[in-house]
């Protein structure tokens, strides 16, 4: 009889859980969201995009939630609409335990703007991909322009302006990266009134070095406004173009 009671109250708990999830999942159904957070988690380091914006682009699409019963949400279809926006890398859309539905929002990050003549205005990011410029909101980082194609940017000029985020002296010294139409590569840096040929950029680092030990010893005791050019491309030898 004992054993008996046992089966009978465990079998009572069981359902008793059963109904209860059942009946709180239906009472969570028939809820209505009364609010939807947006959270920029990026947006001390960037703005490319903001919640306004967010909001603006779910109700453009016929999916902002409240007011709505949260069987009639999809949350995936939000995420899906947020992660469209091309400024933006990632999105996680869930429903809170108040009623709310939070989206957290990470933007893309630029290594490299590009302003080209054959491919317009845009950026490279951390993963090599193309993403727009923003209307709205500039990043500061280095700068190529010129006849650059789309694969130059996301290889050649990617890991030189990768050089440049992890060489903050080399960053802060060259404004500009200006590329010819053969690929050759010329620097215009931040002091002195010269450019700096690099000719290819494959072996930037050796160039880089070459240029330093001529900053030592050259042009900090002639003076940097004596030459024109500095060109970097032929080996063990640095050739000046003078004003």
């Amino acid at each position: 009889m004992k054993k008996i009671l046992v089966i009978f109250i465990a079998l009572a708990v069981v359902g008793y859980l059963i109904f209860s999830a059942d009946y709180f999942r239906e009472s969570s159904h028939n809820s209505v969201c009364e609010e939807f957070v947006v959270i920029v988690k990026d947006s001390t380091q960037t703005q490319f995009v903001t919640a306004r914006e967010v909001e603006d682009l779910v109700k453009k699409y016929k999916l902002y939630p409240v007011g709505k019963p949260f069987k009639e949400i999809n949350t995936l279809a939000i995420r899906d609409t947020i992660i469209g926006n091309r400024l933006i890398e990632s999105a996680d859309v869930f429903i809170t335990s108040s009623s709310t539905i939070v989206a957290t929002i990470r933007q893309r990050e630029p290594i490299l703007r590009v302003v080209s003549d054959i491919k317009g205005n845009f950026y490279v990011d951390k993963d090599r991909k193309i993403m727009p410029v923003s209307s709205s909101f500039a990043v500061y980082v280095p700068i190529a322009t010129g006849v650059i194609d789309e694969e130059f940017a996301q290889n050649e000029l990617y890991d030189f302006a990768m050089f440049l985020r992890n060489n903050s002296e080399w960053d802060a010294w060259i404004e500009q990266i200006v590329v010819r139409s053969d690929n050759e590569v010329v620097l215009i840096p931040r002091a002195g009134d010269f450019k700096i040929i690099m000719g290819d950029i494959d072996d930037y680092h050796s160039k880089l070095d070459k240029f330093a030990r001529f900053v030592d010893g050259g042009l900090n005791v002639v003076g940097w406004n004596r030459y024109s050019e500095i060109n970097l491309k032929y080996e063990n030898q640095v050739v000046c173009t003078r004003k």
